[in-house]
């Protein structure tokens, strides 16, 4: 009596970042904007009811990391010129300036509240923001010391600057925009 040969194989092994064995069966796979899938299974979204924005996205430059700039914010980057025009202008809504950097964390979590703001505010209020990097000398002279900084600017031009240095929390600047301005 013949029997035919087989070869059992063991299934492809890999070795994970934790220098642990793994057969190619068991990895999972981390997907961006799809999320976690078996590699033998199909790749699903996480939420089949995700609704995409109407606006159009429009990415205007790529950092070798991967992220993106995005050209739709809310928040300008003005110089420092232009925010001494926007002061002098006319206008019937305060003026939040923030003095940020890129490589600051708070900085990072200030300009997210500050672009939900700028939705919730629409025409309200007017929100810019001053690379520190770029205008030290202008950021010198209005004496920031700690970042991220903010300056709220009544549109009344007698009265004074209202400034905040360090993170504030949403309601604050709600509270300074609503009752002081």
């Amino acid at each position: 009596m013949l029997m035919a040969a087989t070869t059992l194989r063991p299934p492809p092994m890999s070795v994970s970042a934790s220098r642990l064995i793994h057969s190619s069966e068991s990895l999972v796979h981390f997907c961006p904007l799809l999320g976690f899938a078996n590699s033998t299974a199909t790749l699903k979204p996480l939420a089949s009811s995700t609704k995409r924005r109407s606006s159009t996205i429009c990415m205007i430059s790529k950092f070798p990391n991967g992220r993106y700039i995005r050209e739709d914010y809310l928040v300008k980057k003005v110089t420092a010129k232009e925010v001494a025009e926007l002061v002098k202008a006319e206008r019937s809504v305060p003026l939040i300036v923030d003095f940020y950097a890129t490589w600051c964390g708070p900085c990072i979590l200030m300009a997210q509240e500050l672009e939900t703001l700028a939705v919730e505010y629409e025409s309200n209020a007017l929100f810019v923001k001053v690379d520190t990097d770029d205008e030290y000398e202008f950021a010198r002279d209005m004496q920031v010391r700690g970042l991220p900084t903010l300056y709220f600017i009544s549109p009344d031009p007698n009265k004074d600057a209202i400034r905040t240095e360090g993170l504030v929390p949403p309601e604050m600047i709600k509270n300074i925009i609503d009752n002081e301005m």
